[in-house]
């Protein structure tokens, strides 16, 4: 189909007038107009059901591709469009569309950040590598799984002790979807006045489902602790059923990723609302021998006793091990010496282990 067909149908309108001035005076809107047809698709279907925010979140991904290849000036059209939509207080069909918390009200409860990490950059067990992998891909084809009555795994528990990867792991998938990282301020959102911190949470959920980006519980059980335990007097009980209402009720397009050291603080409740439970331990050895070739490189010195290295190793987190290859680094850039030794990398990892123990 040519463009003066599209631009010049038989009944002249001023909105087929308006597209005409458009088509010609950005030329790059053919490239939109080009977009993925599974987007399209799905785009139409939303119409069709008058499904607003389906709509708007297909087209904000739309958006997102365009700035990704480059066409910066199409995706600004479509994010401001796009925003200009959101504000209104009903839709054409007379439905109500979601009212996009400004960002005075999310003052102290998100901090946003553009993280810059990959998945290639942490060291991990091959599982958990695979089971990421696999959020990754359902997350870049969920046009795909939701036209065909699928949702994409997006609601997603990270469990394990500090040091573990699960905080960089949420920082790695914001950095592959190329969204960025919300992470969630506990200390915004809990308050010791009744009902407040039910209404925060609330906020912060509409900020999901009106932008997409890697929103992250840190230090979750904060929030989800048992509410059955002796000195709840009720507020928390009350929390924990708000979040769950609302993560239930969630179908918005980003991730949401809690991660906690203390799964066994969790209501069980919370478990079963989650699409994927993602358990992180202390690194085995194939991925403490990874951790500090990685972070040494071609500094470590061919003799290095790499099975002295790794038994000293053992017990520490990816945390501790990397700070130590990072602390035998400094200390032979500093006394001028041309080699990481395995004395040097023994003592380092001997005063992590000193840390860990305090």
């Amino acid at each position: 189909m040519s463009w003066e067909r599209v631009c010049h149908p038989p009944c002249l309108s001023p909105r087929s007038l308006s597209l005409q001035w458009c088509c010609h005076s950005h030329p790059r809107v053919s490239s939109f107009l080009m977009a993925n047809s599974r987007q399209m698709i799905a785009l139409l279907k939303s119409h069709v059901r008058r499904d607003d925010q389906e709509f708007l979140s297909i087209a904000m991904e739309m958006a997102a591709q365009e700035a990704r290849q480059g066409h910066g000036q199409v995706a600004e059209i479509l994010k401001n469009l796009i925003d200009e939509a959101r504000r209104q207080p009903t839709s054409v069909s007379g439905r109500p569309v979601l009212v996009v918390p400004n960002k005075t009200e999310l003052t102290g409860l998100l901090l946003t950040t553009e993280p810059e990490t990959r998945l290639s950059d942490m060291v991990l067990p091959e599982l958990l590598a695979s089971r990421l992998q696999r959020i990754l891909l359902e997350q870049r084809q969920q046009t795909r799984l939701r036209e065909n009555g699928l949702r994409p795994r997006r609601k997603i528990l990270l469990v394990g002790p500090p040091g573990s990867g699960k905080t960089m792991t949420a920082a790695a998938l914001a950095g592959e979807l190329h969204l960025p990282l919300s992470t969630i301020l506990l200390e915004g959102v809990i308050t010791k006045f009744m009902g407040e911190t039910a209404s925060k949470l609330k906020l912060v959920f509409d900020a999901m489902a009106s932008t997409d980006s890697v929103y992250l519980f840190d230090e979750f059980d904060a929030l989800g602790a048992k509410r059955n335990q002796l000195n709840d007097v009720g507020e928390i009980r009350r929390v924990l059923n708000t979040f769950l209402q609302l993560l239930e009720k969630d179908d918005s397009r980003g991730l949401i990723i809690a991660a906690t050291n203390h799964p066994e603080l969790l209501d069980r409740a919370l478990f079963r609302r989650f699409d994927d439970v993602l358990e992180y331990g202390l690194p085995e050895d194939n991925v403490l021998r990874g951790i500090l070739r990685a972070r040494l490189a071609s500094s470590a010195a061919d003799e290095i006793d790499w099975n002295a290295v790794i038994e000293k190793s053992r017990g520490l987190s990816q945390a501790d091990v990397s700070r130590a290859a990072t602390d035998a680094l400094k200390h032979v850039l500093l006394h001028d010496r041309h080699h990481v030794t395995t004395h040097t990398l023994i003592a380092a990892l001997d005063e992590r282990i000193s840390f860990s123990q305090k």
